[in-house]
């Protein structure tokens, strides 16, 4: 244990996991209340760039992990470790370790995925709320919204991706600067990008990342193209709250046919903001996550 960011208590480890040792963080070790437990996306974009929910940690315990293939998680080079089902079970297996009997979950991209994936296939007690921000819940949806993006990029960026992508040359310069130029305006707005979200790409697990998703945010050739929750998230019995940006790659309008498809759920959209709204607009994101806790704690 050891003083951390205004007082509060860090405690640190790793949990054993199929396939090696994950790292943990746990933000208010000794704060009462009951924890949060982040879930990162990606997948493989270690937990870096969810710092600023740190600063929840004056009413309640804040755990961030890295997931296997990621960050300050062991590397291993098997493929076969890259399913939804062990990533759930690492979920499950965390949470139980570090005793989080009650606890809310929040899932930012990938991680909202992960996170319904668990309540659905572990049907799991103790579990007070779900937070899904730029909720990634069907790659089917997900990739319309990227083409509606897509769409509105200057003609010569958007002709470099049809054409890359038709030829599978993801290595091509132009096919990366086109990246980058849909990234700023859909991942993270800020000029420029912070040192969070520079750390999470410094530490990116780029062998899950390229074998579950794809060479990019828009490209999605992996395991997880054909994914879709939506026909299971009426199943979902508990408060959930879905927080996106008004350019967010999970687009608005889609996270609101999520919010009609979850029986308890609502909804709130940062303007101005993106996929990256946890830094582009921290006290906002902050304070209506604390007003969203405050009324499920009890």
């Amino acid at each position: 244990m050891a003083p951390a960011h205004k007082h509060h208590t860090i405690n640190e480890g790793t949990v054993k996991v199929p396939g090696g040792n994950i790292w943990y963080r746990i933000v208010g070790a000794g704060t009462k209340g009951i924890p949060l437990l982040t879930v990162h996306g990606g997948p493989g974009a270690p937990h870096q760039y969810l710092k600023p929910l740190q600063e929840l940690a004056n009413q309640r315990p804040v755990i961030f992990y890295d997931q296997l293939g990621c960050g300050r998680s062991d590397r291993p080079e098997d493929r076969s470790l890259w399913t939804v089902e062990r990533f759930t079970e690492e979920l499950d297996i965390l949470r139980h370790t570090l005793n989080l009997e009650e606890v809310h979950l929040l899932g930012q991209s990938w991680g909202s995925m992960l996170a319904v994936e668990y309540m659905l296939r572990k049907k799991p007690s103790g579990i007070r709320s779900l937070i899904l921000s730029g909720p990634y819940l069907s790659s089917p949806l997900w990739a319309k919204d990227q083409r509606y993006w897509i769409n509105q990029l200057p003609k010569k960026t958007r002709q470099t991706i049809l054409v890359c992508e038709t030829k599978a040359d993801f290595n091509n310069p132009a096919y990366q600067d086109a990246v980058m130029e849909f990234y700023q305006r859909h991942l993270c707005r800020m000029d420029p990008w912070p040192p969070e979200l520079m750390e999470s790409m410094e530490g990116m697990g780029v062998d899950v990342y390229q074998y579950m998703w794809g060479p990019s945010e828009f490209t999605m050739t992996g395991t997880l193209k054909e994914a879709d929750l939506t026909p299971q998230l009426h199943l979902l019995d508990l408060p959930v709250l879905l927080t996106c940006g008004q350019f967010d790659e999970a687009r608005p309008e889609t996270v609101a046919l999520f919010r009609e498809l979850i029986p308890n759920s609502q909804m709130h959209v940062f303007k101005g903001a993106s996929h990256s709204h946890l830094l582009e607009k921290p006290q906002r994101v902050q304070r209506t996550l604390r007003s969203f806790l405050r009324s499920t704690d009890s």
